[in-house]
């Protein structure tokens, strides 16, 4: 477990996990991934692998698979090339699962800076006010500019998550301080 005491970001960040997992098991969802801590490259793998393992031996079918596979990814690189660092310089972040016989739910959290709160926003806001039509037209539209931030994304994950679970995304921003604030996002994938 991360050591939160030297850090107020990382005890900030870690109230809200506990908090999101509690609503989780409130909902009658059970936890089925838990992580808060740091996001390596070969953690992430080992998290989607070993999903893919436990959906498979559930019986969940392929296309729901490979649709939370998707989220999972996008979710995953976010946290790991847009997250900043908290006051140890460690990029924190979580990933809850959790299930019941009809939906998946999915909840990333990490660092954001408190300059771009405003932004992202703006952008989850407008991607849910999208119909799936008009979603797929946007999404190809900004693959074809090929616009990349200073961190290197083109600002497709959002996109593809809101298209791959057909259900909005739940964006939350707390301040942390002036110059940092903790993104909140959720999404649900219906099972059957």
């Amino acid at each position: 477990m991360i050591d939160t005491k030297n850090s107020l970001i990382a005890e900030d960040i870690l109230v809200n996990y506990q908090e999101i997992k509690n609503n989780f098991s409130n909902d009658n969802l059970k936890i089925v991934v838990s992580h808060f801590g740091i996001f390596t490259q070969d953690l992430v793998n080992s998290l989607v692998e070993g999903n893919e393992i436990l959906m498979t031996s559930i019986g969940d079918n392929k296309m729901i698979r490979k649709r939370v596979f998707s989220i999972l990814i996008e979710g995953l690189q976010n946290i790991r090339k847009h997250g900043e660092q908290d006051d140890l310089q460690r990029q924190l972040g979580f990933l809850i699962i959790g299930k019941n016989e009809k939906i998946y739910k999915i909840n990333f959290g990490n660092i954001i800076s408190s300059e771009e709160s405003s932004h992202i926003s703006k952008q989850i806001e407008f991607i849910n006010e999208q119909t799936s039509e008009e979603i797929k037209k946007f999404y190809i539209k900004e693959l074809s500019e090929n616009v990349f931030s200073k961190k290197g994304g083109a600002g497709l994950g959002f996109i593809i998550m809101k298209m791959k679970s057909n259900n909005k995304l739940i964006s939350n921003i707390k301040k942390i301080n002036d110059q940092f604030s903790f993104l909140s996002l959720e999404t649900t994938l219906d099972r059957i």
